[in-house]
């Protein structure tokens, strides 16, 4: 079901009565209230951008016959990233809806910049009113500079910060791994660095016999 603006103020008027509102309220009213075509529970769960669900008669070749058909917009499910709250936000919005966010430059920018009666969606309504809450917000607290000086002996704690987490990590994976580079401790008490050395001068750290099938090499 779909109404337009107009019918939607004849509702507002009819309920509540022309005669008792104030001068300004019934201009202020038209304001908020959007011209455009509105689709109940599917538009309010999404930024469409003024693509509504459309009717019409679908011709046939032959014999022109008609039937009623329907154009639903091409909706789609985006994750669009605020840089106020710093996070995405997951949203239904149509293609044309996109164009829209891309030119302005942004979700931010396409809310703000769009005034309310032509944001026609219940949620465009609520994300529009929070962002701007937030941009007042942020345009009230007080920003403080730092001097070149006071920059660059940020940037070398950061860098030693950095350094010292990275040799941290280093040790933590040599004593995970056994990769400390440190001689192993044998049963026998020697190290494996001088059973090395004592086979490469050809003295065995182990006692053995040689069978006598190899003796003949000997």
């Amino acid at each position: 079901m779909a109404f337009r603006g107009k019918q939607l103020m004849k509702k507002v008027l009819l309920k509540v009565g022309e005669d008792n509102l104030a001068p300004g309220v019934k201009e202020s009213l038209k304001k908020c209230i959007p011209d455009n075509k509105v689709v109940m529970s599917r538009a309010k769960r999404g930024i469409f951008a003024g693509r509504h669900i459309q009717f019409g008669n679908r011709v046939s070749q032959d014999g022109g016959n008609k039937s009623r058909r329907c154009w639903k917009p091409n909706v789609q499910e985006k994750r669009l990233f605020s840089y106020i709250l710093d996070r995405h936000i997951r949203v239904k919005v149509t293609a044309h809806a996109l164009r829209c966010i891309d030119k302005a430059g942004g979700i931010d920018e396409y809310l703000l910049k769009t005034p309310y009666h032509k944001m026609d969606t219940e949620m465009g309504l609520f994300w529009k009113a929070k962002i701007e809450k937030l941009y007042d917000e942020l345009g009230k607290m007080e920003v403080a500079f730092f001097s070149p000086e006071d920059e660059a002996k940020f940037e070398e704690k950061f860098r030693d910060l950095k350094l010292a987490e990275r040799e941290a990590r280093r040790q933590f994976r040599r004593q995970m791994y056994g990769g400390s580079g440190k001689p192993k401790q044998t049963e026998e008490g020697t190290s494996s660095v001088d059973n090395q050395d004592t086979e490469d001068e050809g003295v065995s750290s182990h006692d053995f016999e040689i069978p006598e099938k190899w003796a003949v090499n000997y």
